[in-house]
Formats: C-alpha cells, sequence, structure tokens
C-alpha cells in the first residue's frame, strides 16, 4: 500500500506544469471581414527576462516577443467592459500567465475608449470574442501548444454580457424599454435618454444574431451588463460553470437587476462572490497617480476599500476557479 501512495504521489507531481518564470506578451491584429482588423493582447508563460513596459497607461513586467514556455496550455479570453480596451485587465491576464494559462483579451470595435460608433450594438462583440478564440486556436503563431478544450472566458460589465452569450444566453433586449420606464433614474436608462436614443431599440432584434462559440468551457463574470435581460430561457442552454461577482456598492448596475437577475435565471448555481464596499469600476486593476488624474470616476473607491489587496484575491480565486474547471 505504501509503494502504491508513493507512485500515486509521484505521478501527481509528474502531471503538476512546471510554470515558466515570466510573462511574456505580444500585441496582434485579427481580420474583421471588411472592417480594419481588430486588436488584441497576447499574455502567455516565458522564461525570457522580464522588464517595466508601458501598456496604455498601465505598466507591466513582461517579456515581449520572448518564446512561449509549456505545452497543452489552456486559454482564457477577456471581453472587457463598455469604453475599455484590450489593456483594461492586464492584471488578470498576467496572473493567469504566472499560473500557466496563455490570456488573450481583444478591444472590441465600436466600443472602446476611443471609438464609440457600435455601442448599442450588442450582438458584435460576442461574434469579436468569437474571432479571438479562432485565431489563438488557428493563426496564433504558438497555436500549437495550446489546448483546444481547454478554453475559458472572463468578462466585465458589457464583457460579462459578452461572454454570456458566447456561453449559450441569448438576451431579450425587448426587456431595456420597460426596465426604463420603471427605473428611468439607473444609468443605462439616462444614457439613453440624454443620447436621443429609443429604449425600445431591441425589439426587433432577432435570436439569430448571437454568435455562441461552444469551445467556451468555463466562464467568470463580474458585474455583467444588461443582466436583467436574460431570462431562463434565454440562459438554459449556458451549461458551463460560472464564477459570478458583485460590488455590493454597486451604483451603476444597482442590484437586483443585473448580477442576481443573472444568478437566478442559470440552470445551474455560479460560484458567486459578494464583494463588501466595492463598486462597479474596482473589478478593474488598481490606478497609478497618472491614471486617477485622467480617469478619476473609474479610480476611485470608497473609503477602506483596498483594491490593490482586493486584486490579489479577485486573480487568485478566479486562477483557482479556472484550474478546478479547465481539466
Amino acid at each position: 500500500m505504501k509503494l502504491i501512495a508513493t507512485i500515486a504521489i509521484l505521478c501527481a507531481f509528474a502531471a503538476t506544469p512546471a510554470f515558466a518564470s515570466n510573462v511574456g506578451f505580444e500585441e496582434v491584429k485579427i481580420t474583421n471581414g471588411e472592417e480594419p482588423p481588430l486588436t488584441a493582447g497576447i499574455w502567455y508563460p516565458t522564461d525570457a527576462p522580464a522588464s517595466l513596459h508601458a501598456l496604455g497607461t498601465f505598466t507591466q513586467n513582461v517579456a515581449p516577443g520572448g518564446p512561449i514556455a509549456g505545452d497543452n496550455l489552456p486559454l482564457v479570453v477577456i471581453s472587457h467592459g463598455g469604453a475599455g480596451s484590450y489593456e483594461g485587465h492586464y492584471d488578470t491576464a498576467l496572473a493567469l500567465a504566472h499560473a500557466g494559462f496563455v490570456a488573450a483579451a481583444i478591444s472590441h470595435a465600436g466600443d472602446t475608449f476611443d471609438d464609440q460608433s457600435h455601442v448599442l450594438q450588442l450582438w458584435r462583440s460576442p461574434a469579436q470574442l468569437h474571432l479571438l478564440v479562432d485565431y489563438m486556436l488557428e493563426e496564433w503563431h504558438w497555436h500549437a501548444q495550446l489546448n483546444a478544450v481547454r478554453i475559458g472566458a472572463f468578462g466585465f460589465s458589457n464583457g460579462g454580457f459578452t461572454v454570456l452569450v458566447a456561453a449559450g444566453g441569448v438576451p431579450d433586449l425587448a426587456a431595456i424599454a420597460p426596465y426604463c420606464e420603471a427605473h428611468p433614474d439607473h444609468d443605462l436608462c439616462e444614457a439613453l435618454k440624454q443620447g436621443g436614443i429609443d429604449p425600445h431599440l431591441g425589439k426587433d432584434i432577432p435570436a439569430d444574431v448571437w454568435v455562441h462559440d461552444p469551445r467556451i468551457n468555463a466562464l467568470v463574470i463580474a458585474a455583467p451588463a444588461f443582466g436583467f435581460a436574460f431570462n431562463r430561457a434565454g440562459l438554459s442552454n449556458v451549461r458551463a460553470p460560472i464564477q459570478l461577482w458583485r460590488a455590493a456598492d454597486d451604483r451603476h448596475q444597482p442590484n437586483p437587476y443585473y448580477d442576481e437577475a443573472i444568478r437566478a435565471a442559470l440552470p445551474q448555481a455560479p460560484e458567486y462572490h459578494v464583494v463588501p464596499n466595492a463598486g462597479h469600476y474596482d473589478f478593474l486593476p488598481p490606478c497609478d497617480a497618472r491614471h486617477a488624474r485622467i480617469a478619476p470616476a473609474i479610480c476611485k473607491s470608497l473609503p477602506g476599500f483596498d483594491r490593490a489587496a482586493f486584486h490579489e484575491e479577485f486573480n487568485a480565486d478566479m486562477v483557482r476557479f479556472f484550474k478546478a474547471t479547465l481539466l
């Protein structure tokens, strides 16, 4: 029995991946039909020397273009929130790459900080995420190092909506009008009114406009947008395990109309986290002084909330979840 136990322990160690010492990074362009190419960032394990490099308004410790380390690597694709970019969750991407994952984040053309031309055409983002998965599995120069059945997705705010659709969800955007009639003071409804946009915009959108991606096998969703637009029927085909996060003091997407609406409609209960004293934007990385001057509304947290400490926990819990579900 002792011999068998010893063999089992040795086999367990042999099956444990040896993680690389650093993180490689590259920015790529992805063909997007007749539109301009999409931009994406990719973080991956490497043993190449790392150093500090600018990434938009952030700074990250990476080895740009360093050779990938490892085989059979799991992939996590990342979808940002409204008016964001692929850079917006760089700290989470770094944590995933340090843990042996490849993380790929897309900038959703038409809903980025510098391009709001298609912000309410919500069906575009799941289609773009699908193109990102295609690119990573078929065109990325290290695609042979990926495991095509170990694919997860993380999304924040609009990105949470995006990955939920990608996993099989079908929203009913006709729910926007009655929601705004009942809650005209909520952020979404005020934005529609200020923009002169008819809240009935979703009534003629066919269900087949939503692009799903059955290759995605696990989801982490933080503060998902348009949660009230998902009912039980619309989420009946979402079978992937889900880790769902809610900021307890989210004043942009107030409870119970977003996270709780999705939680109640899912066919299987998610792993659910409610973050005390957190606001909507606390799911974005901690800001340095320069970033805080540029975007104070995004960078400001409630008194007593330590965003840096929270992100250590948030990223660690996400890594744990994907390790457990992307077997």
